[in-house]
This record gives C-alpha cells, structure tokens and sequence, in this order.
C-alpha cells in the first residue's frame, strides 16, 4: 500500500490537515489506534440516552479560524450553537449579590457587571473590552500561521514606532493577575476572568498570560460555539469531509514505527489483522509529540538527539479531573437559571481559591478545596440527554499526575472516587441538593485521561502553555515550525505544537501546508 499521505491520529487537528490535503487530490489514509475517531474531540454514549463528551465540550476558538467555513464542514453536518451566556459566576455561597453573567452583548454584560459589582467594574469593563479585542484578534491571526519571526511581529505588534512596541511588549508579557489588577477593583470580577484565563493551564501569576485573560474580549464578537449533538460531531464532520474527498481512515490501528527509507517514509502499523508495512510519501503526526519521538526513535532516528527533547518538552502541570454527569435537573445556581447556563460556569469568588489549588498541585496533593468550571449544554441541545434528564460537566483544575509529589506515591485508582465525591460536593455549595440529582456519574483522573485519549501526563493541552512554551519555543525552538530536523516529509500537528491546546485546527491546517509543498517536490521523483 503506498499513500501520498499517512496520518498518525484523528485528533481534529490530525483530521484538519487530513481533509485539506484530500481536497487536493492526494490520497490521504488516517490510522488511529482507538476504535473511536477524534481524540479528544469525541462523543460517546456513556450512558443510556446521554451524548458524553470525552474531551473537550465548548469550542471557543474553532470559530474564529475560518476552518470550517474553507472545509465546508456545514455541507457535512456540523451545526454550531452560540454559547450565549458564555461564563457566570453564580452569586458565592453564602452571599448575597447577583450572579456576573457574561452575554455575547456587551451591553448586557455591562449591566449585570454593574448590578454585581457596580458602576465602576462596568465602565472598566467596556475598556478592557475596547482595549484587548484588537489584541485578541492580533493573537488568533497569530495562531493561524506557522509562528515565524517575521509574522508574529506583524500580528503582535502592528504599530509604528519604538514607544508602542515597548508597551504593547510588556502588555503581552504581563501576567493575566497584573492585567486584572490594573483594570478593575472587584475580587470577584477579577477571580472569574482568572478562572476563565486560567483554563489555558498556567497559573494567571505566570508572566505572559495576560493575553489568556484577554481572549475573553474576542468573546463580545463571536462566542465560544456548543456542535449539537456533542463536541464529537466537529470530528463527524471532518470524517465526512474527508471521505467526500477519498480519504481513509483505519480504527484499532497503531502505528508502532516511523522510518525514512529513501525519498519516502515506511510506516508500520498493528491492526486487527496484524502488522503491516505502509509506503507514505510523506506523514502527517497528529498525535502527542512525545509519542510522535518515540515513533521516529523505534525506525532509527537519534535517540541521544530524542533524549534531550524529551528532558526538554514540559508536559506539565495543566492537569485536571473531569466529572461526566447524568442528572435530574440541572444545578440549580441561584439567580442563574438553566437558559443562562449556556456557557462556562466560574466557581469561585477569589484568586486566592485558584493560588492555593495551584500550590496544592505542584506539592503533589489534591486541592483542598477543588476549583470547578460547571456546564450543562442539555438546556442548550436537548439532544445530548434523555427527555427530563441532563448532561453536566464539572472539570476541576490542577490535580497532579503523580499523587503524592516526589514522597510516597499513591494510586488514582483508589482516590478518584472520593475525589469525584469533593468535586460534587464543592459543586453543591455553589448549586445547593445538586448532588442528589447525579443519576450516573464518569470520572476521569490524570491518569484516565493519559490512558484513555494519550494525553501524557493527564495534561489536556499536550504541551504546557506557559510563555517558554508558546509560539517560537512550542514545543521546543528545534520544533517549532512543525518539523522534525533530518526528516522530510514529515509534519507535526496536534495540540503539542503551535498555537498549542484548545479546538483550534489550526496547526492541523499549518501542517498540510507544509507537506502540500513537499508532496509538489515529490512529484518530480518516482518512489
């Protein structure tokens, strides 16, 4: 069998740069070693009547890629759904102020921001809003090419003159804390933009993150999108695009080796009929980039070179558990009803709770007090639960991998479910008898995550997405243009490569291409 392009992985960065290069004509085989397609980008039913995402639920960058619309992806499927609201704060437990609800309208926003936190917050909100739009903008046009020099200046820093670089230089390098510090004076308004930044990973105390704070502006344009029928049905329709196009896939196969051999790649793969040997003139690598290593080190490729990327790549710590429910009703957030649980709920009334979470973390323990993100998308789509029943989401941020740090280690398997049981009940204190209401309940630790959907570490972006991370230096500078030295023909794609983490597509995009260049020097050469 020879192809002009093998793909390691469905991931829907894998399946983005898999369809347009199908749509170019070149014969395109996707070999993925789950029987379920898309990665973290899938939907299952976990339970009787329930649409279960297994990853990702809200796509707030998809949409302001043009991906969907270059792919056509309506024509095979894929309806999106405004997430409108896209976050609250529910008012804290024992308080008494009004919920922050966060509208696509920014007027709307405004007024509920004055309600909850006065006048003040609001006019300050208008400003950050007017102030990072533009720059959200400049950061997601960023993200849409391969992060060269030359193009990163253009997009970051598009104004003249050498005053406006040096502030818009440590505008962008500022922590997402010292962002919110200068805008506004309400801790809670400041903690729910945290919680909302911090979904990127790092700590908003990190340098760098201000950006990750001020992504919520490009919210007021276009906000994040809910795929009816589950996050799953993106990868739906990138399958469709794909087969419309001749592509393949192959599930429950594993590819265990990537050799060069001549001007072409030998790709060996373990399906349900045994091993094999697949020519491919070129190969796109959707997966994990330490897997993607550990590919190229089996067929040959410098294992000391290999070694020290390895000692080099971050994983972590972005980790987190993830709870999947089926329950009865849906939480019941004071002053927040159902229709305004359209987006992302943001548990927590204080930086501090998100600091002492962190730290817990890093010292090898589970938070004391779990820091929660809520979201019932069944008030929504109605379609991802039984009629009377709800979907709900709790993913609780910074959980460790490895229990217990550098000291005794425990396993995961015998503390998740009374982890699960302190998610729920922190859940509770905000949304009171909710835990009553959970009918099934999925539970996915660190661990899970890594054995389930091969995310090393349990870090669901891959790659840590702190500033040495990012852009020039993801997932390290010998990498970051999305290839590997000394091995042509191969492209890297997935969330461990710039722009990094999220449902994005657009490294899948970036890798395509670059191997349509490669396939058009190919062409002069006979395999």
């Amino acid at each position: 069998m020879t192809v002009d392009v093998a793909v390691v992985g469905s991931g829907h960065n894998a399946l983005v740069g898999a369809a347009y290069l199908a749509r170019q004509g070149r014969s395109v085989t996707v070999f993925e070693a789950d029987t379920v397609p898309g990665g973290a980008v899938s939907t299952v039913e976990r339970f009787p009547g329930y649409r279960v995402d297994r990853g990702s639920s809200a796509h707030l960058m998809f949409r302001h890629t043009g991906i969907a619309e270059e792919l056509d992806l309506a024509a095979h499927g894929l309806r999106y759904l405004d997430c409108d609201p896209w976050a609250f704060a529910p008012t804290p437990p024992g308080g008494t102020a009004p919920p922050i609800v966060f509208r696509a309208d920014l007027d709307a926003t405004a007024a509920s921001i004055a309600a909850a936190c006065g006048a003040r917050e609001a006019t300050a909100y208008r400003r950050f809003v007017g102030d990072w739009a533009p720059r959200a903008r400049a950061t997601m046009a960023a993200f849409g090419g391969s992060p060269s020099p030359a193009r990163l200046g253009r997009a970051f820093w598009p104004t003249k003159g050498r005053a406006s670089v040096a502030q818009l230089s440590r505008t962008y390098l500022a922590s997402g804390d010292q962002l919110l510090d200068e805008y506004f004076d309400d801790e809670r308004l400041k903690a729910a933009l945290a919680w909302f930044g911090a979904q990127s990973g790092p700590a908003m105390s990190e340098p760098g993150t201000a950006p990750m704070v001020g992504f919520a502006a490009l919210m007021h344009t276009l906000p994040p999108g809910r795929a009816v029928g589950g996050s799953g049905a993106l990868t739906t329709a990138l399958l469709g695009r794909l087969g419309a196009d001749g592509g393949t896939v192959e599930l429950g196969t594993t590819v265990t080796e990537l050799r060069r051999s001549g001007r072409a790649w030998q790709v060996t793969v373990a399906g349900p009929d045994g091993p094999r040997t697949v020519t491919a003139r070129t190969v796109l690598a959707g997966c994990h980039v330490l897997t993607t290593l550990g590919l190229l080190e089996r067929g040959g490729y410098d294992g000391a070179r290999i070694g020290r990327w390895r000692r080099t790549i971050q994983i972590g710590p972005g980790v987190g558990m993830v709870l999947r429910l089926g329950t009865t009703e849906p939480p019941r957030f004071d002053g927040v009803p159902l229709a305004d649980q359209a987006g992302l709920g943001l548990l927590v009334a204080d930086r501090g709770h998100l600091h002492r979470a962190r730290g817990d973390m890093l010292a090898g323990d589970a938070p004391r007090r779990p820091a929660v993100l809520a979201m019932t998308f069944s008030g929504l789509d109605p379609s991802i639960a039984p009629a009377g029943r709800h979907n709900t989401t709790l993913w609780a941020q910074w959980y460790p991998y490895a229990l217990g740090g550098a000291g005794a280690r425990r396993d995961w398997a015998a503390v998740a479910e009374a982890e699960a049981d302190r998610i729920v009940a922190e859940t509770g204190r905000w949304a009171p008898g909710f835990a009553e209401t959970v009918e099934h309940r999925h539970v996915q630790t660190p661990a899970t995550l890594e054995s389930e959907l091969g995310l090393l570490g349990g870090n669901v972006m891959h790659v840590e997405m702190a500033l040495h991370d990012m852009l020039l230096f993801r997932p390290l500078p010998e990498l970051a243009g999305g290839r590997v030295p000394d091995a042509p023909g191969l492209a890297l794609a997935g969330a461990s490569m710039h722009p990094g983490g999220g449902v994005n597509g657009s490294s899948g995009r970036i890798a395509a291409r670059l191997l349509a260049r490669d396939l058009g020097h190919l062409a002069r050469w006979r395999l």
